[in-house]
């Protein structure tokens, strides 16, 4: 199943699971420290305000806290990802911003990857034409996918899963931002 059609297919809680995941693995790009989306995890496992962890994201990533990573296009994608998230996991307009910040996240990925992607756009991707993909791109598809997956097969049980895939992959594209800043410097 294409990742459109697991987007189009989740709930309200895969939805908010997908987005977060998307904009965590983003957060190197912002200066984030690996737990300062954490409070918006535990609100999806225990039904807590998601409302007040936003908003602390929201202030310790604010402007001009950017980690400098890959240029200013990376960052304002990754800063339209947080700026977008709604008030709430199940608000209307859920699925419209877990869809952005899936396309997000694939085009921030796109423009870090070394190699060449020859698709014409992230789309071709999230529809499932994965021909000669780069590996970086690869690599985030397969995350998104695997997100939704879990919690579609699992749950709320799924959830810890989740968010292990997404540290993984907050990992990786720190190393790529890190190896960049170094290639550049």
């Amino acid at each position: 199943m294409s990742l459109v059609e697991l987007i189009a297919q989740a709930d309200e809680r895969g939805l908010a699971v997908s987005g977060l995941a998307c904009l965590d693995r983003c957060v190197p790009l912002l200066g984030g420290d690996d737990l300062v989306l954490r409070p918006l995890w535990a609100s999806l496992a225990d039904g807590s305000d998601w409302s007040a962890g936003l908003e602390k994201a929201r202030g310790s990533l604010g402007a001009g806290a950017g980690g400098g990573g890959g240029g200013d296009e990376v960052e304002a994608l990754a800063r339209r990802m947080l700026d977008a998230a709604p008030d709430a996991p199940d608000a209307p307009g859920i699925r419209l911003w877990a869809d952005a910040c899936s396309v997000a996240s694939l085009r921030i990925h796109r423009l870090l990857d070394p190699a060449a992607d020859p698709a014409p756009s992230v789309d071709t991707r999230r529809e499932g034409g994965t021909d000669d993909m780069s590996p970086l791109v690869a690599a985030e598809l397969r995350r998104q996918v695997t997100v939704l997956e879990l919690l579609a097969g699992h749950g709320a049980a799924g959830l810890r899963r989740a968010l292990d895939v997404s540290t993984e992959g907050r990992r990786v594209l720190r190393a790529v931002v890190s190896r960049r800043a170094r290639g550049r410097g």
